[in-house]
């Protein structure tokens, strides 16, 4: 019997090499969101609206997105997405959109729709994955010059591939990014549906307006209000926000020349004196420069860092909606007879500021015989799959919907004609995974869920009991309507007097004392949030 000859270290060590993350993903497409080909065209629009939303809004331009899905053979479609955005520099389009994970957003601590840079350049990935096929790239800043790509990525290098690039002097005074690509997928029109997510989009974002094409028709989204939410800034990590290896490695990279300027330039609320007390309780020299600090040192001071007491970080780094937009973005795509809104204050986990804001449609042309329709959101992006793992979804189920006027069996999702909107706004979204469809179930944000959800039900709670106190009036109202004209014909009779007189006055006093206020559907502030 001849014994198996295994490999060598040295044999096993020549074939290890590095993995470029383009690679990575290419053979893990699941983990952007491409798992299937439902949810892959959803989730190719979805990554390209929001990066025209992001780029509108930071070039303080109100946003106007065309969105095209088109059938271009079984089980394929041309996708475009157009918009009117700042346009991209020529010779950052291949790097922006050609390159996974490089961006700007990764390294800034404020609010926004993406972060990892992955999005753009993953759907491009995508796409020469299913079809092949390049993308095309065409965009102008506004200099009567348009930049035109056809690009694909290289999975080996994690870089750009150019096919085909020009820059024509068209004279064209235009600006915006268009971006046109072959993709396999499937077309559904459902909750889980591209029509439903632009849908939320335009709610979620109602300063934006949204032209939506597809296999079926023309849908139109125009915007309801002309002014954009303020612009967040961006803020230094907090000390209670960081982790001991990330401390290290900004220790690493500072150009602070000590322990305490590199902890008051570095990080938000750390002053001088504050920097000082964290040096002493770790028994360290503050004037010490930080890449000399030993790694026991480095320790100490980190533990002293979470000790010591610190006002929370600012949190002009979020960009909440507010009640009057979330309200207005539930009236242009719903037909209710009630809206409110609930906008928390902000609050603080792990170092990273967050708010949550949240509003419901009731009434109307709802339907009453369903589980209530619930609007996800995070940072204005709407969340369509993984409901039942979200935490957003969790704090509507945990809500005791019974006391506020909706019919709930145990720990479900109500029942009634209602939509309900949760929006989390933060510098950090804990989502579940890479595709940034749930957010995860951290105690301090289901705290905050809750609180916001229980205040929107008592506005609810409000409204429904002054509906059914309206219905009993207009109830007594028509029981007296009906016996009025006996009672004034026995009155006139007993009294030797005309009973139209009688008639008159006895419906002037049950009109005084059973009247019943009609909302003015004209008047705008109507079902507002009291």
């Amino acid at each position: 019997m001849v014994e198996e000859i295994g490999k060598t270290a040295e044999e096993m060590g020549k074939e290890q090499r590095q993995i470029a993350v383009s690679e990575f993903f290419e053979k893990n497409r699941h983990l952007l969101g491409y798992d299937n080909p439902t949810k892959a065209l959803l989730t190719v629009v979805k990554e390209l609206v929001d990066n025209s939303l992001d780029a509108a809004e930071e070039a303080r331009i109100l946003p106007r997105i065309w969105v095209e899905v088109k059938p271009n053979g079984p089980d394929r479609f041309r996708v475009m997405i157009k918009d009117n955005g700042p346009g991209l520099v020529d010779k950052q389009i291949p790097l922006a959109l050609g390159k996974l994970l490089y961006g700007s957003k990764f390294f800034r601590l404020r609010q926004s729709r993406g972060q990892q840079g992955i999005g753009g350049s993953g759907a491009i990935l995508y796409s020469q994955l299913t079809t092949g096929k390049p993308t095309t790239l065409i965009s102008s800043t506004g200099n009567k010059k348009t930049s035109h790509y056809e690009m694909m990525i290289d999975v080996k290098k994690n870089e750009p591939e150019i096919i085909s690039h020009q820059i024509l002097e068209d004279g064209r005074e235009w600006h915006g990014l268009k971006v046109e690509m072959e993709i396999e997928g499937r077309y559904i029109e459902s909750r889980q549906g591209i029509p439903e997510y632009i849908k939320q989009v335009a709610i979620g974002n109602p300063f934006a307006e949204i032209v939506f094409e597809g296999p079926n028709g023309k849908m139109e989204f125009p915007r309801a209000v002309n002014e954009l939410p303020p612009i967040p800034k961006e803020i230094m990590p907090h000390p209670h926000g960081v982790e001991l290896g990330i401390l290290r490695r900004m220790m690493k990279s500072t150009k602070s020349r000590t322990i305490a300027s590199f902890m008051t330039n570095d990080f938000s609320r750390i002053g001088s004196g504050t920097a000082n007390e964290i040096c002493k309780l770790a028994g360290i020299d503050p004037k010490i420069s930080p890449g000399r600090l030993e790694v026991e040192d480095t320790e100490k001071l980190f533990k002293a860092m979470q000790k010591v007491k610190l006002v929370r970080p600012p949190t002009d780094c979020l960009s909440p909606l507010g009640e009057e937009m979330m309200v207005k973005g539930l009236k242009k795509e719903l037909y209710a007879e009630f809206f409110a809104a609930v906008t928390r204050p902000p609050e603080v986990y792990r170092g990273n500021p967050f708010q949550i804001e949240c509003a419901i449609a009731f009434g109307g042309q709802l339907p009453a015989d369903q589980p209530i329709k619930v609007v996800r959101l995070s940072n204005r992006v709407p969340l369509i799959y993984q409901e039942g793992d979200c935490a957003i979804t969790k704090a509507i189920s945990g809500t005791d919907w019974k006391r506020y006027g909706l019919q709930q069996s145990g720990r479900s999702i109500p029942v009634g004609p209602a939509v309900i909107m949760v929006h989390i706004v933060s510098v950090w979204v804990p989502f579940l995974s890479e595709s940034k469809q749930a957010v995860a179930a951290y105690p301090d944000i289901m705290k905050e869920i809750k609180l916001s959800l229980q205040e929107l039900g008592r506005n609810l709670q409000h409204h429904v009991a002054g509906k059914r106190k309206m219905e009993m009036q207009q109830r007594r109202k028509e029981i007296f309507d009906r016996y009025l004209p006996e009672v004034a014909n026995a009155v006139g009779k007993l009294t030797n007097k005309p009973a139209e007189p009688i008639l008159n006055k006895l419906r002037s006093i049950i009109k005084k004392n059973t009247e019943v206020i009609v909302d003015d559907r004209s008047k705008e502030e109507v079902g507002n949030a009291g």
